[in-house]
């Protein structure tokens, strides 16, 4: 493994996780564009991922650190029940949380196959451009609310969208703002929960992933390993630190510059394969 792609690539995957422009899709896409030696099906990209994934949801703990002292703490107080904010947050975080896991290993090896397709990636983008833009004048459209008043109906289907994400161009955070707005939060909002949503999902997929490594049969460069999840690990926390401040001082078509990247880029891509 190359240890400069390695580390670009890392800082790609810990950008593009939380922006709304997929980071599966523009970790298959610059890979191949710039020619790089990245090989997914290569014994050693398991790990490598695990680790990225690993620090992007470190990172996500590490902002959000007093969020979930916060909702614990309320949850242990409400015993179980919806007392205090803090646990009717915690229970729709549950709620949002069971389905997006259960959907994502169904779906995951049905879909895998579209995930070497550039072409596919690019298409997918493209709609992922769509939806953003079009989630935006939504969003305009729909009376503002907190998150203590979002159903637990409203966070399962918000959850539930994030299987979206299996296709390579879909981005996870853009469905679950999407979807957020789409259920009357404002940006700020529906970003928290987003991100919020999404720490518990991308610490899973590292988690489960690790006893694998003990049967990799081969050395690991576990100095560029740990290396690159600090990378993606400090520009996730990077990219939050925006985006929050970003969707909180720009309520009106904050989504607007995300879906026309997405657009250009897929768009363009795919007519660049063409001619």
């Amino acid at each position: 493994m190359n240890p400069v792609e390695a580390l670009l690539f890392a800082v790609i995957q810990g950008i593009s996780e939380l922006f709304p422009v997929s980071s599966l899709g523009h970790g298959i896409l610059i890979p191949d564009w710039l020619h790089w030696s990245l090989n997914r099906s290569n014994p050693d990209f398991l790990p490598f991922m695990v680790m990225l994934h690993l620090g992007t949801a470190l990172a996500l703990l590490l902002f959000f650190y007093r969020d979930w002292l916060q909702l614990i703490a309320g949850f242990i107080r409400a015993k179980g029940g919806s007392s205090n904010p803090e646990a009717r947050l915690m229970w729709r975080l549950l709620a949002g949380t069971i389905p997006a896991g259960l959907l994502g290993l169904l779906l995951e090896k049905q879909l895998r196959v579209l995930f070497g397709s550039a072409t596919a990636v690019l298409v997918f983008l493209s709609i992922n451009g769509l939806l953003l833009l079009w989630g935006e004048r939504l969003g305009q459209r729909r009376a503002h609310k907190s998150l203590d008043e979002l159903s637990i109906t409203g966070a399962i289907k918000i959850g539930s969208g994030q299987a979206l994400a299996l296709l390579p161009g879909i981005s996870r955070s853009g469905v679950t703002l999407l979807s957020g707005l789409a259920h009357g939060l404002d940006h700020a909002s529906a970003a928290r929960f987003s991100f919020l949503l999404a720490t518990p999902i991308i610490l899973a997929a590292g988690i489960l992933e690790i006893p694998k490594l003990a049967h990799a049969g081969h050395a690991q460069p576990w100095g560029l390993l740990l290396a690159c999840g600090a990378v993606a690990g400090l520009c996730a926390y990077a990219s939050t630190w925006f985006l929050m401040r970003y969707f909180k001082k720009t309520e009106i078509e904050s989504l607007r510059p995300f879906g026309w990247y997405c657009l250009l880029l897929g768009l363009g891509g795919l007519v660049y394969r063409l001619v």
